[in-house]
């Protein structure tokens, strides 16, 4: 595991840990997160933590055509009526999943100096947001990064109401030329929507240009 100093640069994603921490420190300016992504590393950490950067193996990730969804979801689809944008309110976006509560998770990991830091992202246009509204409220909504090489990676999701964060993810994915979503760690409600764990080097190969 790598202590990193002020330069920017990130040890070979083989150094990684069994659990797919990389290195310790750092900043999170814009320099380090773009080199960071393009590496396939991610920050990940609580509040009280140091920045850490993680590249686990295996990476779980959704192909879009692979994207699943249940009889009972396309109902919804059909019913509700949402409203889901790109890129209206992606401050607003970024703060609602901060205040989630995680399962093991003392503390939220999107501090005020992650959202300052994905701001920034999304300013130069390497962050996006997907809203969804309802009565003009922002009831659901997720956020990644987007490099401009064809792959979408989601960091994270909120939502205010049942289903209105799987109408945005399902919309945005139907809506989508991506050729992979990056989901970076397992969770059960993603892999109910298709979403399936390949290896790094597979991960890389999409993801590395």
């Amino acid at each position: 595991m790598q202590l990193l100093t002020d330069d920017i640069w990130f040890p070979n994603v083989s150094k990684a840990t069994k659990d797919g921490l990389l290195a310790i420190g750092g900043d999170l300016s814009v320099e380090r997160l773009l080199h960071a992504y393009k590496q396939g590393v991610f920050p990940w950490f609580e509040a009280e933590e140091p920045i850490l950067w993680w590249s686990p193996n295996p990476r779980f990730v959704l192909f879009p055509e692979k994207l699943k969804v249940s009889k009972s979801m396309k109902q919804v689809l059909r019913n509700c009526n949402y409203t889901v944008t790109i890129n209206k309110a992606f401050k607003e976006v970024i703060t609602e999943c901060s205040k989630i509560k995680r399962d093991g998770q003392a503390s939220t990991w999107i501090t005020n100096s992650m959202i300052e830091a994905y701001v920034n992202l999304h300013e130069l246009g390497y962050a996006k947001s997907v809203e969804v509204w309802r009565d003009n409220k922002l009831v659901a909504g997720l956020y990644g990064v987007d490099l401009g090489n064809q792959v979408f990676c989601g960091e994270s999701m909120f939502t205010k109401e049942s289903n209105a964060s799987k109408a945005g993810f399902i919309t945005f994915i139907q809506n989508t030329n991506y050729k992979l979503i990056d989901c970076q760690v397992y969770t059960k409600h993603l892999e109910s929507l298709g979403a399936e764990e390949i290896s790094r080097d597979l991960f890389l190969e999409f993801f590395i240009k």
